[in-house]
């Protein structure tokens, strides 16, 4: 984070990034003198209600940052930002969304947890789009212009209000991570049976582990099974970017078990803050996170580590795990929503696997309703997208590997299809995986 004082003092001269949050009014005049180097401007957790009229002046601003401000519309001055690419004012006031504050080049718009009941045409007149998250406002529908938006690949809609979704919605030929839970859509689903309930006083909860976008990670295990090591989710309670706490609980539930997923195995209880809680398996240390999140550029995609290769054998069986787990859960009526590298666990040295993170996981209408196996389609691009970066990382082929990289390549274009409609079902896909590692 940088101060007011470097900023006046010049010391910030020819900087790309600038994060300034120290209870701010209005923005700095010295801004101003970074515009010939400045792309990024984090001005989030300050007391911001407007933007200067000159913000353009900024020409070389790609992506702005402006959450946790008591915004109540978006500033119309962004559209006028020629190189604005990245919009984010989460956490906010905003209730107006005004077409005119849509920079052209508008690539991913964050507008999370605000007061937003209706969304302007014009969205859907940004043919950049790639990136949508609207989680916790007001929505009961959806531009029409949207049906427009073909380069759309992550729309979160969780805790609105729409109570339909547009036919248009399932036909978009790119989106591929959706969630939805939230919404008072009258869909039914099957009861999963519960979690057995685990007391706070039964556990010794120990050292945190991580932290994620809903909650906090502990070491813990039973006091009376002190050799059982667990890992204790404690959730935050607040909105995030996917969703609320309470949708990611429902989707583990219905999620069930499967040996590639990293569901719970008890529900917290007695809490003395009254947080919700769930104890998940402990993962060994042999285990590292698969990739890193999208970053500012990358946008939907998400970021190796530079010079990581698996033998093709080892992307076989990793894929082929994926794909089962994946299968389960639409059988079961779950959409995970963020299936991405970076929610997947795996041991370098034998490729085991578990997809984690159920935060924009989606209960699914029943197995009879069109809409589910519609719904469903979109997450199968996004497990081509996976096939399609794992492919890319798997180390130059033997003779005797060729066929199959051919073959899982047909069947990674077969998954990102145009017409979702066409695309193979998980279990398919799975199958065809089944067939290559043997």
């Amino acid at each position: 984070m940088h101060t007011l004082e470097q900023l006046r003092s010049g010391a910030l001269a020819g900087v790309r990034r600038l994060d300034l949050s120290c209870k701010l009014q209005a923005v700095p005049p010295e801004v101003f003198d970074l515009a010939d180097s400045l792309e990024v401007l984090n001005l989030s957790g300050n007391q911001l209600k407007s933007l200067p009229h000159d913000l353009p002046r900024l020409h070389r601003l790609k992506v702005i940052f402006c959450s946790d401000n008591p915004f109540t519309e978006l500033p119309e001055v962004l559209g006028d930002c020629a190189a604005l690419q990245v919009v984010g004012f989460k956490a906010c006031r905003i209730a107006r969304v005004p077409g005119a504050a849509l920079p052209a080049k508008l690539r991913w718009l964050i507008l999370t947890d605000n007061a937003i009941s209706e969304l302007p045409h014009a969205l859907g007149q940004r043919p950049a789009l790639q990136k949508l998250m609207l989680a916790g406002n007001q929505l009961q529908s959806l531009p029409a212009s949207l049906a427009q938006a073909h380069r759309l690949e992550l729309l979160r809609l969780s805790a609105n209000q729409l109570q339909a979704l547009p036919d248009w919605l399932s036909a978009l030929p790119r989106l591929s991570w959706l969630a939805l839970a939230g919404n008072p859509l009258g869909w039914q689903h099957a009861q999963p049976a519960p979690l057995p309930k685990v007391p706070w006083q039964a556990l010794q909860v120990g050292a945190l582990l991580g932290e994620g976008a809903s909650g906090h990670i502990y070491h813990a295990h039973h006091r009376s099974h002190p050799d059982d090591a667990l890992a204790l989710k404690l959730f935050k309670g607040a909105i995030t970017s996917d969703g609320l706490p309470e949708h990611e609980l429902a989707a583990c539930l219905a999620a069930g078990h499967h040996p590639a997923l990293c569901t719970p195995s008890g529900e917290l209880t007695g809490h003395p803050q009254n947080a919700r809680g769930l104890l998940l398996p402990l993962i060994a240390p042999s285990f590292t996170n698969l990739a890193g999140p999208p970053s500012l550029d990358s946008c939907t995609r998400d970021v190796y580590a530079p010079g990581l290769r698996i033998a093709l054998p080892l992307v076989l069986q990793l894929a082929g795990q994926i794909a089962n787990a994946l299968a389960h859960l639409h059988q079961r009526g779950v959409m995970h929503g963020d299936l991405y590298a970076h929610n997947i666990l795996w041991n370098p040295a034998t490729a085991q696997a578990m997809l984690s993170d159920f935060g924009a996981a989606t209960l699914m209408p029943q197995a009879d309703d069109p809409q589910r196996h519609a719904l469903l389609a979109l997450e199968v691009r996004a497990f081509g997208c996976l096939l399609e970066e794992l492919l890319a990382l798997a180390e130059p082929p033997t003779a005797h590997h060729v066929a199959a990289m051919a073959d899982m390549a047909d069947l990674a274009r077969a998954c990102m299809g145009q017409v979702p409609a066409q695309r193979p079902v998980m279990r398919e896909a799975a199958r065809q995986l089944s067939g290559l590692m043997r």
